[in-house]
């Protein structure tokens, strides 16, 4: 009944007791979960009480090699060790649970059997992650449904509880986002979903976790496209998404790709209109006001001369532009070798946000006839907003968008949205999702952008660690009416310390032209993606250092989100360290930047006072 990963520091244990059946944790002999709980309860059938142990089978090795087109790893190995585990009820009714372990981490789904056409729903699932009660969370609660600015909500958008006992209740009832952060036995623990396709709702923790003990919880009924279910409904045969939990040191936790490796793998489709980059995008710092032809005319400009591979044209474009004009600044950017991206509005009934294009994606044939229609224009994407929650046939609506997409030719960034879950490596032209509380919201309110420096800090250790995460970052000057907490330097880092297929940046071009021009060429030499991501040093919601390799060269940034001075000790872990490097710093002042050129193995450590970063990067 137990099962090691491959390099046997990892040990799941599972057994049936009172009938239910259990599962622990342990990493070197020390335990990181309790014995937690599996099942499901099915109108038609229990399948958590009255169980007994039918079968178990023999080791298997699963390996797997997969590319993805933009991540922060491009070829990925996976192996790893399974068993599955077949149960049944009093009444007969079979559960297989199929656990893997890898080096870094666990993963589970359950699989149900059968055939013909009969509906069966899944009215509650069983499993639990049970920490011990000395562990320690990072979380982020999830905002109840149709609360918020215009009923927008739940968009994953709320502040991280930081470093709170398990146990902690969630200021918010609807419960828990994924991924959710663990410190347990000194193992982190990243817990998390992945393979979710349209026949389950995307779950969450429950808001409720006596002794540390937490349950995975389905979406409220409310969050459901009109018409369709909240709950899991389908056909036998079936299999849930995966439960993933990348465990270890903090570096392996990180690194982990278990969020792509127990992704579906891509679909069948072209690839050679996705195109990873960073895009030039006004309403960052303009707002509503910027959406004219001239506003965007210039910043097509500014993207072009920035050597950006986009530029996104936001809300209500339909009319302040208009599709006429919107098809020559797509004629005029194309010259200029930049790709033009769309915004619309997801609803529905299920939001009233005001802003529009709104209800043309809601129903099949008339969102394959509006992307056609700007495919022919010559638009390359599409970023789509204020979605409706987690259950199933919402989910569905995200899967027939990537669908329709993918044959259409658009790339996708989703906002007000859920987490994606390894659909970038399903749908590779699914660019990035918003589904952080990122920069607009420092744009709105002092108060955040107060407490902003711990947030950015925690997020490459939560949100961005399997899924690209489109935070919009970099803000090199002002904000119009907020005092900005962070440094130069800081913002500067954020674009090698987050990731995201298309990176929006959110400086304008009139606050990039006051950089010095040393800057302005780092932003031009940015790669488009990255070929491999090392963890340097950090804690979540204290400073974050990582290295990313991009077209060939490697680029180290780190943020410092507390209140204290960090010396960062770099130990680069590159074969070859050698070459010239150069290293961006915040002056004394915080003024301007401090441009070095360094010997990278003579530079063992960068110290960072209280929310200032770096980058260090080689020069070609």
């Amino acid at each position: 009944m137990t099962l090691s990963s491959p390099d046997g520091q990892l040990m799941l244990d599972v057994k049936v007791e009172e009938e239910k059946v259990r599962y622990q944790l342990n990493r070197n002999e020390k335990e990181v979960l309790e014995w937690s709980q599996l099942g499901l309860v099915m109108d038609q059938a229990d399948l958590f009480e009255g169980m007994t142990l039918e079968a178990v089978t023999a080791v298997a090795a699963v390996n797997d090699q997969y590319t993805l087109v933009h991540g922060k790893k491009k070829e990925v190995t996976y192996q790893g060790n399974e068993k599955q585990y077949q149960f049944s009820n009093a009444e007969g009714k079979k559960l297989t649970i199929i656990f893997r372990l890898s080096n870094d981490g666990l993963a589970f789904q359950y699989q149900l059997d059968g055939e013909g056409d009969e509906v069966y729903t899944i009215e509650a699932e069983k499993t639990t992650f049970n920490f011990p009660e000395t562990a320690k969370a990072w979380m982020q609660p999830i905002a109840e449904v149709n609360t918020g600015w215009e009923s927008s909500n739940p968009s994953y958008e709320e502040e991280y509880q930081m470093g709170v006992s398990v146990g902690t209740a969630s200021p918010i009832p609807s419960g828990w986002v994924y991924p959710a952060l663990f410190l347990s036995n000194d193992t982190w623990v990243l817990v998390s979903e992945a393979g979710l396709g349209d026949d389950y709702c995307a779950t969450r923790l429950d808001a409720e976790s006596p002794g540390g003990e937490y349950a995975v919880a389905f979406p409220s009924d409310e969050e459901a496209f009109p018409g369709g279910p909240a709950k899991p409904t389908g056909r036998l045969p079936w299999k849930s998404p995966w439960r993933i939990l990348a465990v270890g040191d903090l570096g392996t936790v990180v690194e982990s790709t278990l969020g792509t490796d127990l992704a579906k793998p891509q679909i069948d489709m072209p690839t050679d209109f996705v195109v990873p980059g960073q895009a030039a995008w006004s309403w960052a710092l303009g707002k509503d006001e910027s959406i004219t032809y001239d506003i965007q005319k210039s910043h097509i400009d500014f993207a072009a001369k920035m050597d950006y591979e986009h530029c996104l044209i936001d809300v209500n474009w339909d009319t302040t532009i208009g599709y006429d004009k919107i098809a020559e600044l797509v004629t005029y950017a194309a010259e200029k070798g930049v790709k033009v991206h769309l915004w619309y509005n997801s609803a529905g009934s299920w939001n009233t946000t005001p802003y529009h294009p709104r209800n043309m994606l809601v129903e099949d044939e008339d969102r394959m006839s509006e992307f056609k229609r700007i495919k022919a224009m010559g638009v390359a994407g599409v970023k789509i907003d204020f979605f409706g929650g987690d259950g199933q046939s919402m989910i569905g609506y995200y899967h027939a968008i990537l669908k329709d997409a993918a044959e259409v030719g658009l790339m996708v960034n989703f906002h007000g949205t859920t987490l994606p879950r390894g659909w970038q490596r399903t749908y590779p032209h699914l660019m990035t999702m918003e589904s952080v509380k990122g920069f607009e919201m420092i744009t709105f309110e002092q108060a955040f952008a107060d407490r902003v420096p711990a947030h950015c800090a925690v997020l490459p250790f939560t949100r961005n660690v399997f899924d690209p995460m489109d935070f919009t970052p970099m803000s090199l000057d002002e904000i119009p009416n907020i005092d900005r907490r962070t440094s130069k330097a800081f913002e500067l880092a954020l674009t090698v310390v987050y990731e995201s297929g298309i990176q929006h940046l959110a400086e304008s071009p009139e606050g990039t032209a006051k950089q010095q021009q040393e800057i302005i060429h780092y932003l031009q030499q940015l790669p488009k993606t990255w070929e491999n991501t090392k963890f340097i040093d950090g804690y979540p919601g204290e400073f974050a250092v990582l290295a990313r390799k991009g077209e060939g060269k490697w680029y180290v940034a780190g943020i410092n989100g507390s209140e204290q001075s960090k010396s960062v000790q770099l130990t680069l872990p590159f074969s070859d360290a050698s070459g010239r490097w150069l290293l961006i710093t915040d002056s004394a002042d915080k003024s301007r930047f401090e441009i070095d050129e360094v010997a990278v193995s003579e530079l063992d450590s960068v110290n960072l006072s209280a929310n200032t970063g770096f980058v260090l990067f080689q020069l070609k």
